[in-house]
């Protein structure tokens, strides 16, 4: 495993740089079904949103650490549907799951028979449960509203039902949360990432394709019952993301620490680290292990897009976060080894010159590990593996924990 070299600042940002080669896909697509694409360098290049592929690592991160968080609009369908498996009517229910928004006294907004609501919410995925608690515990007043104009106002606790929305896990802690509506339950991301994008010019290519009818076979007109054209891509993409370490810290601390609306201040010693020292380990080798081994699912069927990165960069730095796409700004050209290793040297080159030009030649964590039989002298020590490169990562991201792990 790589060392780390004696710094005196503190590491702040754990720097993912990843170069992954594709083969024939469309794993994220526009409102047309094509491939999504940008101009750079003054050449189209084929995109993935740092949505799309956000989606797969969250779910690989809730999945390793065994925590879930639900995007949703239907936290009062939830309610109900919790309620009746309870056993309580369904009016009752429906006028329960209401009360969880209307209860708020905020400006968020009840839709489709009260079932939604207007805004998508971010909760952890036992909010529904501990709502419908809260309700059980005032199911009398609850039931002598049901049907009177009383059940349009406010009958839930109010700081009750806000603990629970403004309630967070590991995922949260990690992705964030818009949520203005409600006081103090704004989560400020610890993870940060760019669209992806292929470091060489790219051209959309068209698939036609054709379906048999299976029980036509012996019908006089007999063949193709739907015919249709796909597009899609190849290509060597940079996919970058940065996680804040000491962001990560603070939304770690809030998890239980005080959430009645006012900010947690940030960790500012090793020391604070300590109590949190097993979950943000955790968290933080959990996201870049799904970031490094995540694809996103558009069109999985038909192309089987399952690859996994030629090269990983990973560097720990204590000033800012770096990406480095500038890199591919000129696009690179296929030699006749195509775009994978020229693709690797270029990163390495542009590496060397851009932290020259900073003077941070030595960060806290530098090293890399990819196909290469020779090591990549810009990207820092090569490590053995990709589990090998992050475990030191980690390590250097949060020294006191590191310590404290290993006691």
């Amino acid at each position: 495993m790589p060392t780390a070299p004696a710094v005196t600042q503190a590491p702040r940002f754990l720097d993912l740089h990843v170069l992954q080669t594709l083969p024939y896909n469309n794993v994220n697509r526009d409102d047309l079904g094509s491939p999504k694409v940008l101009t750079f360098g003054g050449v189209t290049r084929t995109r993935v949103s740092s949505q799309a592929w956000k989606r797969p690592v969250r779910l690989a991160v809730e999945e390793s650490i065994g925590e879930k968080a639900l995007r949703t609009r239907r936290l009062p369908e939830q309610v109900f549907r919790e309620l009746v498996e309870r056993g309580w009517p369904e009016d009752l229910a429906a006028m329960a799951g209401a009360q969880v928004i209307r209860s708020t006294e905020t400006k968020l907004a009840l839709e489709k028979g009260d079932r939604t609501t207007a805004s998508l919410l971010f909760l952890p995925d036992s909010a529904a449960s501990a709502l419908a608690d809260i309700a059980e515990e005032h199911r009398d007043v609850l039931a002598k509203a049901l049907g009177k104009a009383a059940a349009a106002k406010p009958l839930l606790p109010k700081d009750a039902v806000h603990k629970i929305l403004r309630s967070r896990n590991g995922s949260i802690a990690l992705f964030g949360r818009m949520l203005a509506e409600i006081p103090g339950a704004g989560v400020d991301g610890a993870v940060q990432v760019a669209h992806a994008f292929t470091t060489h010019a790219t051209s959309v290519q068209a698939d036609f394709f054709t379906a048999v009818d299976d029980v036509n076979q012996w019908a006089e007109d007999a063949g193709s019952a739907h015919m249709n054209t796909g597009e899609f891509s190849t290509g060597v993409f940079y996919r970058y993301a940065t996680l804040d370490l000491r962001d990560l810290a603070s939304n770690v601390a809030s998890l239980t620490g005080p959430q009645d609306g006012a900010a947690t201040p940030p960790p500012t010693t090793d020391a604070a680290y300590l109590r949190d020292a097993d979950t943000l380990r955790d968290l933080a080798t959990a996201f870049a292990t799904a970031f490094l081994g995540t694809v996103p699912g558009a069109k999985k069927t038909s192309t089987a897009p399952h690859t996994h990165p030629d090269l990983v960069y990973i560097a720990v730095r204590p000033d800012r976060p770096l990406s480095l796409a500038a890199a591919f700004e000129e696009p690179v050209r296929a030699r006749e080894h195509g775009w994978g290793l020229p693709s690797r040297q270029a990163l390495s080159e542009y590496a060397t010159r851009v932290n020259r030009l900073l003077g941070t030649t030595e960060l806290p964590y530098a090293a890399h590990a990819g196909l290469d039989d020779k090591p990549l002298t810009g990207l820092g020590a090569a490590a053995s593996s990709y589990p090998a490169l992050i475990a030191g990562a980690v390590d250097v991201s949060y020294p006191a924990a590191a310590q404290a792990a290993t006691a």
